[in-house]
């Protein structure tokens, strides 16, 4: 939802003033550190995702097992195991 109230207001804006006039009146303030950290949350819950997804297909998929016991093995300690 963020994402989406976003590009609306950036398509607002860009009505309202104009993409050059918001190009060229752009100030030089310098960008805070933790926003590069911020930038980079999504592109790591990526990563995150896309490597679940690995083991699921390599590791239980191709080995014949199913997908509850892959939710189990997400979900239970090393102990329950």
């Amino acid at each position: 939802m963020n994402f989406v109230f976003s590009i609306a207001f950036g398509v607002y804006l860009s009505k309202n003033i104009g993409v050059e006039e918001m190009m060229l009146s752009k100030g030089n303030r310098e960008q805070p550190w933790w926003l590069a950290i911020s930038l980079a949350v999504p592109y790591a819950k990526m990563v995150i995702t896309l490597y679940r997804v690995t083991i699921l297909q390599l590791y239980f998929l191709d080995q014949g097992k199913s997908h509850k016991e892959y939710w189990i093995y997400l979900t239970s300690n090393d102990e329950q195991r």
